[in-house]
């Protein structure tokens, strides 16, 4: 390719990109759209850690490109160095593209903390690469001793699916109190850590990693209590931080998260070029401060958004609410919104109301489980800020339901007079259905207070 002119560009080919690409197909019939990607395959961010056990290796993790083919969306797999915003020009390793409207959506990358030793062979950072990953997988599966930096979603999914390869040693070191502790609120972040040593995986709290020993490869990692823990792999799960260079060095706007700056329409400060993803910066659906969440789910919603208003605005952001699960086996945590922890932080005046029971009824029915809901409101006003689930799959479901209360900016008294649909195979009873019951108890809570008031 020497020089292409298309209308509609999208650079990136995760979760935003295709989203982007294929939401612009959609929107936008008459215009030729093609996503420009480095990468031949592209992994399933959110299934990385599942290529040590359960779905085997990383190209049954791979974003198909089925859906992009029947949209009529062009692929090219080449490099984009650079964007010429003069001439409307994307350059890549494969030639120059002339296009109408740009969507840059080129993610994020791991962070590599400066620790000495972190250059060993054997410590691995999590690229979204398939190559990178097959050569982790392969050196995971000789090792023996094996330790994550790191203890949140990352972290305790990749320890827990590396178990599942047999024979391990896993030991993970988390510089907080409890691993998971800024996704959920104490209580739940114990339950989570008391599945993971129940499958005889050690954590090791409060604990800072100084440096990893070895000549050439890691032999074991330093902690600053002294202790060497012992290590022939190594996960770094230490986070992630925007891939913006490209918008950068184009002379876009960056934010303050380091992102690319963007509006609530998801333009950026070229009104051709828009960006969604983890590239982009993000505000937060509570009180319009930034936010440093980097989910796909946000991914996805801002690229509907960029693509839905390339030559019209017709949506926009109305912030990040943050909603996430964490699976372990059949036990599964979720959380929309903010937690206590987190509502506390921000200086709101909470009211909490915490259920537990069975999500069937009677509780003997066939994949029954003790499910925990804890629903955190503003007491003022009532309104619902955030949620947490504890339960078995249907959690993950249950907590998208939480994150519409959320959005939607439901009372109290709006969830008590929740319609729900139930099943004795399906749900729990509608007479303790665990939101409706929560609300109920907030009620009362918010009535005491003011009472005492």
């Amino acid at each position: 390719m020497t020089k292409k002119t298309v209308d509609i560009v999208v650079v990136g080919g995760s979760a935003a990109g295709v989203t982007a690409a294929i939401t612009a197909r959609r929107h936008y019939p008459s215009k030729t759209v093609l996503l420009v990607r480095k990468e031949a395959k592209v992994s399933i961010p959110c299934g990385i850690p599942y290529i040590c056990g359960t779905v085997g290796s990383p190209e049954n993790n791979l974003i198909p490109d089925a859906a992009l083919e029947k949209e009529q969306v062009e692929i090219l797999v080449s490099e984009a160095t650079a964007i010429n915003r003069e001439q409307k020009h994307v350059v890549t390793l494969a030639g120059e593209i002339a296009y109408d409207r740009l969507i840059i959506a080129t993610g994020s990358y791991p962070n590599t903390p400066p620790i000495p030793g972190v250059e060993l062979g054997g410590v691995f950072t999590i690229l979204k690469d398939v190559e990178h990953l097959r050569k982790m997988q392969e050196h995971l599966k000789s090792a023996r001793d094996i330790v994550v930096v790191g203890g949140g979603f990352i972290g305790i999914e990749f320890a827990d699916e590396i178990r599942k390869m047999g024979g391990k040693t896993i030991t993970i070191v988390e510089i907080s109190s409890h691993c998971l502790s800024l996704s959920y609120d104490e209580e739940f972040c114990i339950e989570a850590e008391q599945v993971v040593q129940s499958n005889g995986i050690t954590i090791l709290a409060t604990r800072k990693v100084t440096g990893f020993t070895g000549d050439g490869q890691v032999t074991g990692v330093q902690l600053s209590d002294g202790k060497i823990l012992k290590a022939d792999a190594v996960i770094l799960g230490t986070g992630s931080k925007a891939n913006s260079e490209l918008g950068a060095e184009a002379g876009l706007r960056i934010g303050a998260t380091g992102a690319i700056d963007v509006d609530r329409a998801m333009r950026t400060s070229d009104r051709h070029i828009f960006a969604c993803g983890d590239c982009a910066e993000k505000i937060s659906f509570f009180g319009g401060g930034h936010s440093t969440l980097k989910l796909a789910s946000i991914a996805t919603l801002e690229a509907r958004i960029a693509g839905a208003n390339l030559f019209g605005i017709t949506r926009e952001n109305p912030g990040t609410v943050g909603v996430w699960s964490t699976a372990l086996g059949d036990f599964a945590l979720g959380t929309a919104g903010l937690t206590e922890t987190m509502a506390k932080a921000w200086g709101y005046d909470t009211v909490v109301a915490m259920v537990e029971g069975p999500n069937r009824h009677p509780a003997g029915m066939p994949g029954g489980a003790k499910t925990k809901v804890k629903l955190i409101f503003e007491c003022n006003s009532g309104v619902l800020l955030g949620g947490q689930i504890r339960g078995n799959c249907a959690a993950g479901e249950m907590i998208n339901a939480v994150s519409a209360c959320v959005q939607r900016r439901m009372t109290a008294e709006d969830i008590a007079m929740f319609q729900m649909g139930t099943h004795p195979a399906l749900t729990a009873s509608p007479i303790v259905y665990p939101l409706v019951n929560a609300a109920e108890l907030a009620i009362k809570a918010i009535r005491s207070r003011k009472v005492s008031q």
